[in-house]
């Protein structure tokens, strides 16, 4: 297509440019979106030709069908925005051109954009408002979800993958809740996660499942379902997890060649809750003492000495570590490099803050396939980031804890 100008409309033209020079970018989109308009027309216009199998106005035997003028339509493409269309017709309605189909209004890729941005943290609302600046057209909050929603089938093969080709050998177990659409109503849904460490030290998120963190049955069918798409048990050596209700006895009884490992962080939480405050900080130092400690001997001569300091002022905190402290120091059994890791469930922690930070602006999940696409979207992404970090490869020196606050006993990571 050629852009004829006389010199007086050139002239024109320039002092327009030298007024506001951004309007030179905008004459530039808008001659783009016409070539590609008239490009696209003859294109279709080629297909009915070659559908009818006759030129225009070219008499020749045929079974009655003609050209029937067409309807004007449009389409937006990436990087160029809302282009309009002529589409032609046939008389009796049977052509359907193949280079725009009637039931596309967005380019593919620009599909796949609108898809990658609301799985990034912008949310269907928020890219409705936006999506005219970004695409020139305003596309509402429900096709931005009916996009979104071309993802499910890729999750649940993500989700359903087979397994038997990962030898792991750790797993750290976790449930995080959401607030999620139900039928009609509006129920706290937890999500049971479990991320396995393979031989080589590399994390993956081998399983989310929708389902009552606080039920043993639950559970059960969770790591029936991971066995079912090829986890090997007998390779499972230590599963890490915060103690919930009955999920220990249900691990030991699933993989039972596996240890347990309780997280540090939330048996010193659970310990110093039964602490007065003005003893909290003398009491942490003592619990840190024993949890980092140089070997298992030096740990447990460490909670011998916790007792017997402890046992008249505080009895209660004494007995929740007593009851914790075998699973709490199972780590010891396994290599050195690996301790930073196992002391604690940080690593699927990690992960479920990023599934907060990014379900927080939605406030409530359209529901469990919506919540699966999103948290997969997370997982992938952070198993990128771990494939940067195998686990053990760095310095094993252990890390210590400074600044404690005395009522949030955590560890720096």
């Amino acid at each position: 297509m050629k852009i004829k100008l006389s010199v007086p409309e050139f002239l024109q033209v320039c002092k327009a440019i030298r007024l506001r020079p951004e309007r030179i970018f905008k004459m530039i989109r808008s001659e783009i979106r016409e070539a590609v308009g008239h490009y696209l027309n003859e294109m279709m216009k080629g297909e009915l030709t070659e559908y009818l199998g006759r030129q225009p106005y070219e008499r020749k035997n045929s079974d009655g069908n003609h050209r029937n003028g067409g309807y004007h339509r449009s389409i937006t493409l990436k990087g160029i925005g809302t282009v309009g269309l002529d589409v032609p017709r046939d008389r009796k309605g049977l052509f359907k051109s193949l280079v725009i189909p009637r039931s596309k209004q967005i380019e593919e890729e620009l599909r796949k954009d609108i898809c990658l941005m609301f799985l990034t943290g912008i949310s269907t609302r928020t890219l409705s408002m936006i999506s005219s600046q970004l695409i020139g057209r305003r596309i509402s909050h429900s096709q931005v979800s009916l996009v979104s929603k071309e993802l499910i089938d890729a999750v649940e093969q993500w989700r359903e993958r087979d397994l038997s080709a990962e030898k792991i050998k750790y797993l750290f177990v976790d449930g995080v809740c959401f607030k999620m659409r139900v039928a009609k109503s509006v129920e706290n849904v937890p999500v049971l996660v479990v991320i396995g460490v393979n031989e080589f030290g590399q994390r993956m998120v081998l399983g989310l499942q929708a389902g009552d963190k606080e039920s043993a049955t639950c559970w059960r069918e969770f790591f029936k379902d991971l066995k079912r798409r090829g986890l090997d048990g007998r390779n499972v050596q230590l599963g890490v997890m915060d103690g919930l209700p009955g999920l220990e006895r249900i691990f030991t009884e699933e993989f039972p060649k596996a240890k347990i490992q309780r997280c540090q962080v939330h048996v010193a939480k659970n310990v110093l809750a039964k602490v007065p405050m003005k003893l909290k900080q003398e009491v942490a130092d003592d619990v840190r003492t024993i949890f980092y400690a140089s070997s298992r001997k030096k740990a447990m001569e460490y909670f011998e000495v916790f007792q017997e300091k402890w046992r008249n002022a505080v009895p209660s905190a004494v007995k929740c570590l007593e009851r914790s402290i075998e699973n709490c120091l199972t780590f010891f059994h396994f290599p050195k490099e690996d301790w930073i890791c196992l002391r604690t469930s940080n690593i699927i922690e990690r992960l479920n803050k990023e599934f907060k930070r990014r379900t927080k602006p939605m406030e409530i999940v359209a529901g469990e396939r919506a919540c699966y696409t999103l948290l997969a979207f997370i997982c992938l992404k952070m198993e990128l980031h771990w494939s940067n970090f195998p686990m053990g490869k760095r310095a094993s020196n252990l890390p210590v804890l400074q600044n404690l606050e005395l009522a949030n006993f955590t560890q720096s990571s």
